[in-house]
């Protein structure tokens, strides 16, 4: 048996994770943890806050089968009596930060050698989004449209298949609910947006560490809701009794991205909408966002609107897809042949 700690520089992580000398911190929808070996069978040792997060298991490349974690800490077999050989164990992390930290300690390997780590990847993108980000309820084919991790899979959100699209680093920030401006709780994304551990105000990411090469903003579904429910208690802590005019909009996604680029001065940004009902036929909030980037008058800024998807609900895994395809033609035609690696 070789048990490999959480600092072992064979161990591949990805997104916002946090470390100490006892463990590694998961915290956000998207992140993961992965190795390389020679051998048989993996199990790994996690604490969980709540025991309500649910993991993939991703062997060799592929989905192999869905860990839902006990609360405190336990040992979990992902794999055992496969073909001796050389393999990759990934876990990655399916719902929200909401439903707790994950404290990783160490995985134990049945096998004769860890092997190095894969090269790292030459690029790196962020997404900044709500529940559409998060993959909320992409699985549930049931009217439920649940959050809960046995039927969110952020694997299978539009921004974890771009990622892979594109061979990307990935990293996902983001909160069913929120907004830019107000959401459905008492926290925005320019509140959010900077932070390591999302539960803490004070725990904040270094930027200028590791800089994304392309960043994806996916907001205001949530604002173009809430802006017209004015007896909502955020409503009112936000705004008062007055709604927003077109044109405070425009300046509070003009001044978010901004904030982005002052954290980043060379990634690209795409400013990316859709495809629940804020890109419906009548919706005013795409021009709204069009004017905004043509405002900020920046060249690396990219505006993306992907069509409504007309079902109800949030987007299932095929709907997201249809997010993917059109972010990464974009990608692929505007940004990928101009960054500079």
């Amino acid at each position: 048996m070789i048990s490999v700690n959480h600092m072992d520089d064979t161990i591949t992580y990805e997104g916002r994770i946090g470390k100490s000398k006892e463990y590694a911190e998961v915290y956000w929808s998207g992140s993961s943890i992965k190795i390389n070996f020679e051998g048989s069978s993996v199990s790994v040792i996690l604490d969980d806050e709540k025991g309500e997060n649910y993991f993939n298991v991703i062997v060799d490349g592929n989905q192999s089968s869905i860990l839902k974690l006990n609360k405190g800490k336990s040992t979990y077999t992902l794999v055992e009596n496969i073909p001796f050989g050389k393999h990759s164990v990934e876990l990655t992390k399916r719902n929200e930060w909401t439903y707790g930290t994950t404290y990783f300690y160490s995985f134990n390997i049945m096998g004769s050698k860890i092997l190095p780590r894969d090269k790292q990847k030459s690029i790196f993108i962020e997404f900044y989004g709500d529940s559409i980000t998060t993959g909320h309820g992409n699985e549930d084919y049931s009217t439920e449209d649940r959050a809960e991790g046995d039927v969110t899979n952020n694997y299978n959100s539009y921004a974890a298949m771009t990622a892979r699209n594109i061979g990307a680093e990935y990293s996902c920030i983001a909160r069913g609910g929120i907004g830019i401006m107000v959401s459905w709780f008492n926290m925005i994304m320019p509140e959010m947006y900077d932070r390591l551990n999302p539960n803490d105000t004070n725990s904040k990411w270094n930027f200028s560490e590791k800089q994304a090469d392309i960043m994806v903003v996916n907001l205001f579904q949530n604002d173009s809701w809430i802006v017209n429910h004015p007896d909502h208690v955020e409503f009112k802590r936000r705004f008062k009794n007055q709604k927003p005019q077109q044109n405070d909009i425009i300046a509070a996604y003009v001044n978010f991205i901004k904030t982005l680029r002052a954290k980043n001065s060379t990634a690209h940004i795409v400013c990316l909408l859709g495809n629940m009902d804020i890109t419906k036929k009548g919706s005013e909030w795409p021009e709204l966002v069009r004017k905004a980037t043509a405002q900020i008058n920046d060249q690396k800024i990219h505006l993306s609107v992907v069509p409504y998807k007309n079902t109800k609900g949030h987007p299932k895994v095929e709907e997201q897809r249809a997010i993917a395809t059109q972010l990464t033609q974009l990608i692929n035609e505007e940004i990928v042949d101009n960054l500079v690696l």
